[in-house]
């Protein structure tokens, strides 16, 4: 076995290379440092990582005096899954959004804003952008990330994303393969299975990916998703048929294959962090992202050993190991390398821009059209009918219209209700909160904000508690508006990012 400087074996090293670790706190902590020198490659940031612009990029300064070419990958999506704005909500509007514009000129122009503001911060890999086709209405985990339920919608949008994102310099990582789009189930939860036939497969779901791969995508992220008709037996994210079969094979993909979160349920909960990374580079993945919930050495040594393990014990060949790790390199080399487009800039209101555009406003029969609805002089009530947070966005990321009416109109009020006992199920549970924000409303204008109203029962109950009290209540739908339009005026923003909220907040203060 070669030993290298610092007394780090090859293998060793391969091993340590093909992880993505996360870590928590807004330094480096030394054992990250010290991993770094013996062959770490990557380091995944999350929203815990991030105070400030300036902190981050003396953050990946930090990074990069101990390694220069280091790999420092984030999931920024903006729209919902926001890194960079997680206590503030994105001033991207999010793939929903975009899709519903189908403006790809745009789309690509907002990406390359999103890129670049990495890239200023030091970040050279974004675990985006999501080119699931969300063909179930009914999916707790892609919804608004997705650019839309039309199979070539989805396939401009994500190749005119990968190329924005990576004239910027930073490398775009498409996800989820094979498509993440038809599910019920959240993956960081149980196992989601999909059912279709192999033909449905082709044409819908594996469609934007071509579009990536045709774009130059520089990784793609593995789903935790089982697809019998592709492979019965394992999950995608631990399955030769669909990484080197299909991906590598049948598309003629050669970047980097990244796995999505190794500690969510669908993987930790049936096979265990260790053998799922073992069994992920055997079939094909070059990187293991670890890190959103376990972020500490010990973690980084669990698999770093396994993986050594597996070689040894003849599991995984070392070759297979040795090509994942060079896969990372490679793309260590182009991230250090990347030039991004001379001189070209869209400024900080793109994504208040592209969010309004994505408004599509409805105004109940007899009472005019959107541009002759009497917006509102007088501060309302708003009352936001809040669902359990998606874990992918996590719930200390703001949403709504509240901060942004309240700027505009000063004294705004504002109010969040839930299902009592958080049984979203439950329509008696939705009409309790439907009275408890027409009590705290009083005399006041409402504005109902929800999400996803179709996927949850008790909110359409409280819409109707609401509605039936006071017909003139004006409705704000954040999630995929599947729901017919209700309400005085109802405004569909396509997403629940910061910039979606004050789009629809001008329209109802008439700004």
């Amino acid at each position: 076995m070669t030993t290298l400087a610092g007394g780090t074996d090859t293998l060793t090293r391969d091993a340590l290379t093909v992880l993505q670790p996360g870590f928590t706190g807004t330094t480096a902590p030394d054992w990250l440092l010290r991993r770094l020198g013996e062959g770490l490659a990557s380091v995944g940031l999350f929203g815990r990582n991030i105070a400030s612009p300036g902190q981050l990029a003396a953050l990946t300064a930090q990074l990069r005096a101990e390694r220069d070419d280091v790999l420092v990958a984030i999931d920024e999506e903006g729209g919902d899954v926001t890194r960079l704005e997680v206590r503030t909500g994105s001033s991207f509007p999010g793939n929903y959004a975009l899709g519903a514009v189908d403006d790809v000129e745009l789309t690509r122009q907002v990406a390359h804003e999103l890129g670049r503001r990495l890239a200023a911060s030091g970040v050279n890999l974004n675990w985006a952008p999501s080119a699931d086709v969300n063909s179930d209405p009914r999916n707790p985990v892609i919804g608004v990330r997705s650019f839309g339920a039309d199979t070539d919608l989805a396939a401009r949008h994500t190749a005119a994303y990968v190329t924005g994102l990576q004239s910027a310099g930073v490398a775009a990582c498409t996800k989820h393969f094979p498509g993440h789009g038809d599910t019920a189930v959240d993956s960081h939860h149980a196992l989601p299975r999909i059912d279709v036939p192999a033909d449905v497969l082709t044409d819908r779901e594996l469609t934007p990916f071509r579009a990536a791969i045709a774009a130059g995508s520089r990784a793609v992220m593995s789903a935790h998703i089982l697809v019998p008709a592709l492979d019965p037996d394992r999950p995608a994210t631990l399955s030769r048929r669909i990484l080197t079969g299909l991906l590598r094979g049948e598309l003629g993909y050669d970047g980097l294959i990244v796995t999505d979160g190794m500690e969510m349920r669908a993987i930790a909960g049936t096979y265990g962090i260790e053998r799922g990374s073992v069994l992920a580079v055997a079939a094909g993945a070059d990187a293991i992202c670890v890190g959103g919930g376990l972020a500490d050495d010990a973690t980084v040594r669990r698999l770093r050993d396994a993986l050594v393990a597996a070689v040894r014990t003849g599991e995984l060949p070392e070759a297979r190991l040795a090509e994942a790790a060079d896969r990372v390199r490679a793309l260590a080399r182009w991230a250090s390398t990347a030039g991004r487009a001379p001189g070209e800039t869209h400024g900080s209101e793109i994504g208040l821009h592209a969010a309004r555009r994505a408004l599509t406003v409805t105004v109940a029969p007899g009472l005019g059209t959107p541009e002759t609805f009497k917006p509102l002089t007088e501060p309302p009530y708003v009352a936001a009918l809040t669902p359990v947070a998606n874990i992918a966005v996590g719930d200390e990321t703001p949403w709504g219209i509240a901060a942004e009416l309240v700027h505009l109109l000063p004294g705004t009020v504002t109010g969040s209700f839930s299902a009592e006992g958080g049984n979203e199920s439950d329509a008696g549970a939705g009409e309790s909160a439907g009275r408890a924000a027409l009590e705290a409303a009083g005399p006041r204008r409402i504005v109902a904000v929800v999400r996803d109203e179709h996927r949850h029962p008790w909110m359409a109950a409280a819409l109707d508690t609401l509605l039936a009290a006071r017909p003139d209540t004006i409705v704000v739908e954040m999630g995929v508006p599947q729901a017919a339009p209700r309400g005085a005026l109802h405004i569909a923003t396509h997403g629940a990012a910061r910039v979606c909220g004050r789009a629809a907040a001008e329209v109802i203060a008439g700004v």
